[in-house]
């Protein structure tokens, strides 16, 4: 007898599993736990076969009817509905792993690997947040040029054109990823280059040479505007001309002061390459000066809200811009803590020093590969070491501090211990 909907709620769960006929070769599987469902038993090529059709009441029984007439069809034309069924679900499992952000995602894994942390959580960020919403859920095959750039317009309108332009460039690559994997035949996003808005290239603010001693005369006295610590933060900044992002992370456990040698590791550096900085004498003594604030924390420049992470990026630009550096002052021209880099490097190439030795110091990649090899193996760190100090006493004279020598001295035992 045909099943109703009145006698499959009435049908309770046994101890072992229970098989209720309806019509057609449709069933209803009882399980032990009382769940429910449809099965079609069926010939094909001369063997039995089942296939499911869902669960109960997520399929109703009228609907359980309507894909038993569909698969008796299905076998009627010569094909078997279960390897029908199976090909939609490896189908579907194909174009869901080739959506945008899947193939994205399989991507930045594949990248990631040779980038820093922090490198790799901005551009995985940039392009979820930016591209995601338009393109995320949509298989790769189906992204046309128009779409891209529907995309990255968007993000121009907001003002945001330098995001754009990142964007467009994490665009390409992801699909140029899909070329290569064989998802797509050509990259959709390969000649757009034109497409945005360009921009006049602004180069970092840095001091002028002629204004860096007034620069260094108002730092001094920063702690009357604002925290000691950020004072200090952007004095190490100037003595080292590291990079804003390599000095705010900066641990305790990477200075040896016996050798006085900053050893920055190469995951926190762009170029993930080790990079060390000599410290000047100068430099020691606005360590010095940070141990008793911060030396019982991992980081020597660390947040106020929270110890564990590193002091804000815009903490140091904020103080400059506090001491008047901002662009509005008259004599004073916008600075930030990226410009030093550029200060240092202007002076010191006037004052003859290797340039080799200056663009190791400033972290720079050498474009020739040979002369790169030589360069990193030989570090002129001696050159560096003198070039430092140097450098060190031309902005701050020969000390910054009337320093404690024996206090020294002390600091620097305590943290060989």
């Amino acid at each position: 007898m045909p099943l109703t909907d009145r006698a499959i709620k009435a049908i309770k769960p046994a101890d072992k599993d229970q098989w209720v006929s309806d019509k057609d070769g449709l069933r209803l599987l009882v399980k032990t736990n009382g769940n429910k469902f449809w099965r079609l038993k069926y010939r094909f090529a001369g063997k039995q076969k089942t296939l499911a059709l869902g669960s109960y009441p997520e399929t109703s029984l009228s609907k359980a009817r309507e894909l038993t007439m569909q698969a008796r069809l299905t076998v009627k034309s010569g094909i078997d509905p279960a390897a029908e069924k199976r090909e939609k679900v490896r189908e579907e499992q194909r174009l869901n792993e080739d959506l945008f952000m899947n193939v994205a995602r399989e991507w930045w894994e594949q990248q990631s690997g040779g980038w820093t942390e922090n490198h790799a959580r901005r551009v995985w960020l940039r392009l979820k947040d930016n591209s995601f919403t338009a393109l995320g859920k949509r298989p790769i095959s189906t992204i046309r040029p128009r779409d891209v750039i529907e995309t990255v317009r968007d993000i121009e309108k907001r003002g945001a054109l330098d995001v754009a332009q990142r964007v467009l460039q994490d665009i390409g690559r992801v699909c140029r990823y899909a070329v290569q994997t064989e998802r797509i035949n050509f990259n959709p996003a390969s000649e757009l280059s034109d497409v945005l808005k360009s921009r006049k290239v602004e180069h970092r603010a840095s001091l002028p040479r002629e204004q860096l001693p007034a620069f260094v005369k108002a730092l001094s006295s920063y702690e009357e505007k604002g925290r000691l610590l950020t004072k200090y933060a952007i004095q190490l900044l100037v003595l080292t001309f590291v990079r804003p992002g390599e000095l705010r992370g900066a641990k305790w456990e990477e200075f040896n002061f016996d050798d006085s040698i900053w050893r920055i590791p190469a995951e926190r550096m762009k170029m993930r390459s080790e990079h060390i900085v000599p410290l000047s004498k100068q430099a020691i003594e606005v360590i010095d000066r940070i141990r008793p604030i911060t030396q019982q924390y991992q980081l020597l420049f660390p947040s106020e809200r929270d110890r564990n992470d590193p002091m804000s990026d815009n903490t140091m630009r904020r103080a400059i811009f506090k001491l008047g550096y901002d662009g509005t002052k008259p004599g004073k021209a916008k600075a930030n803590p990226h410009g030093f880099r550029a200060t240092a490097s202007s002076i010191l190439n006037e004052q003859g020093f290797n340039p080799d030795a200056i663009e190791r110091q400033l972290s720079h990649m050498e474009r020739n590969g040979v002369r790169a090899a030589y360069t990193h193996h030989a570090r002129y760190l001696d050159e560096r070491k003198e070039m430092m100090q140097w450098w060190a006493d031309y902005v701050f004279g020969k000390t910054l501090y009337k320093t404690n020598k024996k206090r020294s001295e002390a600091f620097r035992t305590l943290i060989a211990k």
